[in-house]
């Protein structure tokens, strides 16, 4: 076999035809100005345009790209993880196509990895670009997820980042089907460090992200590395159940002075309408971490692979070997 490269970036993509060849032009420069051995690995996640068209020629243009077709759209987060699931190199590094992980970068990253940093993290240090709105959801959502998760989650760091392959190997014996990347690369550990960065403008198309698919994310990410939110609950049943035992010692009392008192009904629908709405919101929750059981336990394979692109070749992979579960270690 061959020697592995140093470099393995790897692409999600999702209806980015206008998008790779321009991310390619972009980036070659970067990684030839550390070391020519180096390869890029796209994903394609189900594209419906001529993202797949365009990747079969990068991939006959240039034999240091290559590419994997999933049989329909997992998701991002289940493309990432067949990307790291097929990676070769020394060093890995996850990117956006849309060129606002900046590939320039890269070699601030590989200068700490090479001074013994097993992750580099790439943390935004500047984020007005981004909206009133979508940053005061984004610093609510790391101050709860620091809250309630035993994991540390940086805050301001997306999937951009340098790991060692060893950090990819341990990345690889994470089983579950549900999942939020930003939480399993913080769970590995390992020896981490940091570059700032801002994040530039994307250079084409559309973001794949509106607001329903990063409320369902950052949902993920609570949900998979928390308990809190089932804990919680017992304490909101142990207090209502406090407020109820209270407004009925209340009612015996103020019956007991005053006679009984006909009135009421509007107050007796508040309380019942409450706690209506506290019940089912507990069991909301509870269903959240049940449907996740669900989904686990039926053991399906996490993602099946279509098509492979590149320098070993074009084959057409059977469902069979397509991974479940990785293999530990």
């Amino acid at each position: 076999m061959a020697d592995p490269p140093l470099l393995s970036i790897v692409v999600p993509v999702f209806n980015e035809e206008a998008t790779i060849d321009l991310f390619i032009a972009a980036i070659t420069p970067f990684l030839d100005a550390i070391d020519r051995d180096w390869e890029i690995v796209f994903i394609n996640d189900g594209s419906r345009d001529s993202t797949l068209k365009v990747l079969r020629a990068a991939a006959a243009a240039e034999p240091r790209v290559r590419a994997l077709d999933l049989s329909r759209n997992y998701g991002k987060e289940v493309a990432l993880s067949a990307g790291l699931d097929h990676v070769r190199g020394r060093a890995v590094i996850p990117m956006d196509v849309d060129l606002q992980d900046p590939p320039e970068l890269i070699a601030a990253m590989v200068a700490q990895w090479r001074d013994g940093f097993d992750v580099v993290l790439a943390q935004r240090s500047d984020r007005s670009s981004d909206t009133a709105l979508k940053r005061g959801t984004a610093r609510l959502f790391y101050r709860i997820i620091d809250r309630m998760s035993d994991t540390p989650i940086p805050a301001d760091v997306g999937d951009y980042r340098l790991m060692d392959a060893r950090v990819v190997a341990a990345l690889r014996a994470y089983p579950e089907r549900m999942r939020f990347m930003k939480g399993i690369f913080a769970h590995v550990g390992f020896r981490t460090t940091s570059v700032d960065y801002v994040r530039p403008a994307r250079v084409a198309g559309d973001t794949k992200f509106n607001g329903r698919k990063l409320f369902n994310l950052a949902l993920e990410g609570i949900i998979s590395f928390s308990t809190a939110p089932l804990k919680i609950w017992t304490y909101v049943g142990l207090a209502a159940a406090a407020l109820s035992v209270l407004y009925l010692i209340f009612v015996i009392a103020r019956t007991m002075i005053t006679g009984v008192d006909v009135p009421g009904y509007a107050s007796l629908i508040s309380v019942i309408l409450l706690f209506n709405g506290l019940i089912l919101t507990g069991l909301g929750v509870q269903g959240e971490y049940i449907a996740r059981i669900f989904a686990e336990v039926k053991g399906r394979p996490l993602y099946l692979i279509r098509e492979e692109i590149g320098a070993r070749g074009v084959s057409v992979s059977p469902p069979a070997p397509a991974r479940s579960f990785p293999p530990a270690g």
